[in-house]
């Protein structure tokens, strides 16, 4: 293969014109499975720089990443500074594995990255929060706004919400942006 053309998928391996299904998603299975390398390596150096143990793991699921940084050692807290307060050095932390990602591969990452299981902890308090708004909508037929959330944390209350059979907007712009939970329109 020369240097002109190193980077194209030979013809075998991707079917002819490259478009078939099948070739379509080992093409996305692959560029996930480099997403993951590239942000893991990302990390490790990071672990390595700041002096903290964690092992990293990484699964693709529901076309993402999702990177996850653990540890064995319970009594290490060494993980909690990389979570911060209500998630925000996660957060940052998460865009900037983003951009390591996209600074290799040139594709925008929406990899998940979760630090000694926060985002699962997290995901309960917020599965909580909106069936406790859906019961005051319920009680009071008003709508409830809900404190400010990352965008990821929207997501999972949405969710929620519309599985319990009510509407949620997301309303307000950055730092500010919050959901708003109404009756549903039946």
């Amino acid at each position: 293969m020369t240097a002109e053309n190193e980077d194209q998928i030979p013809e075998s391996v991707a079917g002819p014109g490259g478009d078939d299904a099948a070739s379509q998603e080992g093409t996305e299975s692959s560029r996930l499975d480099e997403e993951g390398d590239v942000a893991a390596d990302y990390l490790e150096e990071l672990l390595d720089i700041a002096d903290i143990d964690g092992d990293i793991d990484i699964e693709v699921r529901s076309g993402r990443t999702y990177i996850s940084i653990v540890s064995e050692d319970r009594s290490d807290t060494g993980l909690s500074s990389l979570v911060g307060a209500d998630g925000e050095v996660l957060e940052a932390l998460q865009e900037l594995t983003r951009l390591s990602v996209l600074t290799s591969t040139d594709v925008r990452s929406r990899l998940v990255l979760d630090v000694d299981g926060y985002r699962d902890r997290r995901g309960g308090e917020l599965g909580k929060i909106a069936r406790d708004a859906v019961e005051k909508v319920k009680e009071t037929g008003d709508d409830v706004a809900l404190a400010p959330m990352s965008a990821y944390e929207r997501k999972i209350v949405h969710d929620v919400v519309a599985d319990l059979g009510f509407v949620s907007e997301s309303e307000g712009e950055g730092q500010g942006r919050h959901i708003v939970v109404s009756p549903s329109d039946d």
